[in-house]
């Protein structure tokens, strides 16, 4: 059973919340309350696994909360943000403190968006409980666990998996990741190591509508690569990495002229939208052998299909390991499916990158 507590200043969200959550058998809500003060208190006396977490309330924001919280007893926390963009900047702050994950909360229509939106939140919270956090005293910005030390050209290569080495030998012509719980604290990681001349770079990471962009905006304004959320007909050229927007599918299509993004409207893929297998088998299909693919932290199997869509082509692929995973779900579907050529510690995967541009590049690997 997962014991959830809900801390929002709106009566209606609590319970909503409350009541949305009432008929799931492994989930309960424990308690409730409007603000961290009466949070503070209540939980004392019976610690959640999952903190649902408002951003914005009276006595004590949510993000003060948040830091003092990953301090002294870290804790997965969900986090529900405005659908603006002051919320979406506020959500980004939580993410670098710990949260680990967010979901936007409207205005008007809460409840019929949260029951909408309910198979999607149920995951969130399970993912949430699963996930692995430590001390934030300990790990930096980020309460999230980080990956162990290793050498910078070191990885763990999967059975089976040595025809991977000569992949190495093909061009890259573009690259697709795909993430969800934990993904932001893995895609900072990689992409801001990456230098300009990297070729083209195609994103989904589960996140709501709307939090996609300031989520570029972020890495943008630290990267060497120009990060930007991905837009209908741009180009997809090197130096350059798209982030799929929330609530949008976003794909590659290949014209005379090059590689092109394609954003759809189309049914969620794994009850997602943006779906990693909806990128991942466009670029099956519009790339083959030349690409490369990465499958990050994430709970679920979106993605694994894909993933092994793109190696059936001859193009090299690879899964984050379990150690370094927040949640090590999408990831292993795709071993468990042989879609991966390597599995990867997440603090090498910029390295390995890097390693398949430069010529005849080499990466270091033991067996595992």
């Amino acid at each position: 059973m997962i014991n959830v507590f809900i801390i929002d200043d709106s009566a209606l969200m609590r319970t909503a919340l409350s009541e949305l959550l009432a008929d799931v058998s492994d989930i309960a809500v424990i308690g409730t309350a409007q603000d961290p003060i009466f949070a503070k208190a209540k939980m004392a006396r019976n610690w959640p696994d999952v903190i649902i977490l408002d951003l914005e309330m009276p006595r004590m924001d949510g993000l003060t909360f948040l830091s003092q919280l990953m301090t002294a007893r870290p804790t997965p926390v969900i986090v529900c943000s405005a659908y603006s963009e002051k919320g979406s900047d506020k959500a980004m702050e939580s993410l670098k403190l710990g949260a680990i994950d967010v979901m936007g909360k409207p205005k008007i229509g809460v409840r019929e968006f949260i029951v909408h939106e309910k198979a999607v939140f149920v995951d969130k919270i399970r993912a949430a409980a699963r996930a692995r956090i430590q001390n934030q005293s300990g790990s930096g910005a980020s309460g999230i666990k980080s990956a162990p030390k290793a050498a910078a050209e070191t990885s763990r290569v999967l059975p089976r998996s040595e025809s991977g080495k000569t992949k190495h030998q093909h061009a890259v012509e573009l690259i697709g990741i795909g993430a969800s719980t934990g993904g932001t604290q893995a895609l900072e990681k990689v992409l801001l190591d990456l230098p300009a001349t990297t070729p083209g770079i195609v994103i989904v990471q589960h996140m709501p509508e709307k939090f996609t962009r300031a989520f570029a905006d972020r890495l943008n304004a630290r990267a060497m690569l120009h990060i930007s959320e991905a837009e209908h007909g741009e180009q997809i050229v090197p130096g350059r990495a798209f982030i799929a927007p929330g609530g949008k599918h976003t794909s590659v299509v290949r014209r005379n002229d090059g590689l092109f993004i394609r954003i759809s409207d189309d049914a969620p893929v794994n009850r997602h939208k943006p779906s990693v297998d909806v990128l991942f088998n466009s670029i099956a299909h519009c790339v083959p052998r030349h690409s490369a693919a990465f499958l990050l932290t994430g709970m679920g199997n979106d993605g694994a299909a894909g993933l092994k869509a793109i190696r059936d082509t001859g193009a090299l692929t690879a899964a984050q390991d379990e150690e370094t995973s927040v949640v090590f779900g999408m990831p292993n579907e795709a071993i468990k499916l042989d879609a991966a050529d390597y599995v990867l510690p997440l603090e090498v995967v910029s390295a390995f990158i890097q390693s398949m541009l430069r010529p005849r590049g080499h990466f270091h690997v033991r067996t595992a």
